[in-house]
């Protein structure tokens, strides 16, 4: 066979791997569709899981297909070109697709398997220009319209029958009403007025842990609302328990700090247009990874990458707060992401490895986040251009991570680096805020912390410098070497002391293993003092208790799934009764 045939068939292999990958992804989202109507909530996680890992399984099948066509054909000159021949024939085999963005992600994918070159290889790899972007103006291709003059109930219960969900609504009749009124006052204070030409909203439902979620917008003139229906399914039936009208809370829901959405939809690129319509302020790359599509989020996330860079009139820097004993952080002035070096060596205080730590990141990705874990992307062989670092930022880089970053002509080479969301460290952030907001953000610490044990997570390290405050005011836990699940640990009481002198002793009288933790000692590690010290114990003392963590613990064993649901109690139309009663 040819080169030029054998590329050709490699192209259909390929192409064929991965409309079974995708075929595989939908019908993960269809089964969630289902598990959400039994109310089966252990296995929409397991769902969530087990997709998360089917693009490696295809990845791996197809280059096993693709060696028998070509050979194991690799950096040599003759691999190069069958190669990229490939590239040529596949370009070919899936131009028209509606998902060639996922398609050529997907192709990339089998080349860094091949090949470890530094940055994009243009002859064998996909370029940013190479890969469309969402359709701009074809947002409506995944929509309905509701022509409509204002927001009355009946339009609302078309809206909710049109979900076509198998599993009955408790009262859609009275749902519409509540929710009816709820939209009107939003679009009062959006549009200055009751009236709107149309409202759209997204055909396709989004899934995510135990909720359901329609994502609609309402419009008038040229301006838009967003609008997101939340429904819950109790034991009486399916219900809409809130309506969230603005682009804030509809941010929350598509945070990067929550696990991602069950979508069934052929063309993500629609229903990714649609939702920059009413997300401006999103990146394309955060949309796709909400969407569950991870690989193809980090190909776009490095077209930001590159474009930021390119524009970038101002040097890299070391990040805000104080120097990570673990991870070298710096990030971009006016990019919205920071770059994670593992250093190459730890202090005595931290008992990890490399590959410890590359573990419990790995693990927080398998993880329901709750809203309070920041996502990341994971590059190897990533360039930046060394014009951008100043000569004491990459000294400080090769002496802390050396046996990672390299110089190369006129680039810093990264053979392994976390990209991850920019946040304002918690202990920077308490510095800086009036003393209510410093509050606020104390009080939150708490909840992050209490709903990180719900979720059967536990930081480790509780330090301030761990966690961070978006810019919507929430408190985020962002440093992983130390995470385990809570069910790991023994949570233990300090044992009273035999002879007072002991507890003067430099070394704890009493025996402590590896995955012992002292609830009652956390107050010294907090890092608060005064009035934000008494605030967190006036509404967080119950953290210091052993028995606390242990309620959390037996949960998590007996396979509880606890709500964490992305808005206000304010928001819930029929208030924290109906929150109860969901759970």
């Amino acid at each position: 066979m040819d080169l030029a045939s054998a590329a050709a068939r490699a192209a259909e292999i390929v192409e064929q791997d991965f409309a079974d990958f995708h075929a595989s992804f939908q019908a993960a989202t269809r089964r969630v569709r289902t598990l959400f109507e039994r109310r089966d909530w252990a296995g929409v996680r397991h769902e969530t899981v087990e997709r998360m890992r089917l693009q490696a399984s295809y990845v791996g099948r197809a280059l096993g297909e693709v060696r028998g066509v070509i050979g194991r054909a690799g950096a040599d000159p003759a691999g190069r070109r069958a190669w990229q021949a490939l590239k040529r024939a596949y370009a070919r085999q899936v131009v028209g697709r509606d998902d060639v963005e996922l398609a050529k992600t997907f192709y990339n994918s089998l080349t860094r398997k091949v090949f470890s070159h530094v940055g994009v290889d243009p002859a064998i790899d996909f370029q940013g220009e190479d890969i469309p972007l969402p359709y701009k103006g074809w947002e409506m291709a995944a929509a309905r319209m509701y022509a409509a003059r204002r927001i009355e109930p009946e339009l609302i219960e078309r809206v909710l029958a049109d979900a076509g969900l198998a599993a009955p609504f408790a009262d859609r009749a009275e749902d519409a009403r509540l929710a009816a009124r709820a939209i009107e006052d939003g679009v009062a204070a959006r549009f200055g007025g009751p009236e709107i030409e149309a409202l759209d909203v997204l055909r396709p439902v989004f899934f995510r842990n135990k909720g359901a979620y329609l994502v609609g917008r309402a419009r008038r003139g040229g301006e838009v609302m967003p609008l997101v229906f939340a429904l819950v399914h109790r034991p009486e039936g399916v219900a809409v328990d809130a309506v969230l009208p603005t682009e804030d809370e509809t941010s929350i829901v598509f945070s990067f700090a929550r696990w991602y959405f069950h979508v069934a939809v052929d063309s993500p690129r629609e229903v990714i247009g649609f939702l920059q319509s009413i997300l401006p302020r999103k990146r394309v790359a955060e949309l796709y990874n909400s969407l569950g599509y991870l690989k193809h989020a980090k190909t776009e996330l490095y077209r930001d990458l590159v474009a930021e860079v390119a524009a970038a009139e101002e040097p890299f820097r070391v990040t805000r707060g104080q120097r990570g004993l673990v991870m070298a952080v710096f990030t971009l002035p006016r990019f919205d992401w920071v770059f994670k070096v593992i250093r190459d060596r730890f202090p005595p205080q931290k008992s990890t490895t490399r590959w410890e730590v590359m573990r419990r990141y790995r693990q927080v990705l398998e993880r329901d986040r709750v809203g309070r874990m920041v996502d990341f992307q994971e590059f190897e062989h990533l360039p930046l251009p060394r014009e951008r670092f100043s000569s004491a930022l990459l000294d400080e880089l090769l002496a802390a991570a050396g046996d990672t970053v390299r110089v190369e002509d006129d680039q810093v080479v990264f053979d392994h680096v976390y990209v991850e969301r920019r946040v304002t460290p918690l202990d920077v952030y308490l510095q800086e805020a009036s003393p209510e907001r410093a509050e606020r953000a104390v009080i939150d610490y708490g909840r992050c912390l209490r709903e990180l044990a719900a979720a059967d997570v536990f930081p480790g390290d509780l330090l301030l410098k761990n966690f961070g405050v978006t810019r919507h005011g929430r408190v985020v836990f962002y440093d992983y070497d130390e995470l385990s699940p809570l069910v790991d640990l023994t949570f233990r009481r300090f044992p009273e002391a035999a002879d007072p002198g002991d507890e003067m002793a430099a070394e704890p009288w009493f025996s402590v293993e590896e995955h012992d933790v002292f609830p009652e000692e956390m107050r010294r590690f907090l890092g608060l003092e005064g009035r934000l010290r008494e605030v967190f114990e006036e509404h967080h003392a119950e953290l210091f208790e052993v028995d606390f963590w242990r309620r959390h613990q037996e949960a998590s064993r007996r396979g509880e799934v606890i709500d964490f649901f992305p808005y206000r109690r304010r928001r819930r139309l029929r208030g924290d009764a109906a929150a109860e009663a969901a759970r």
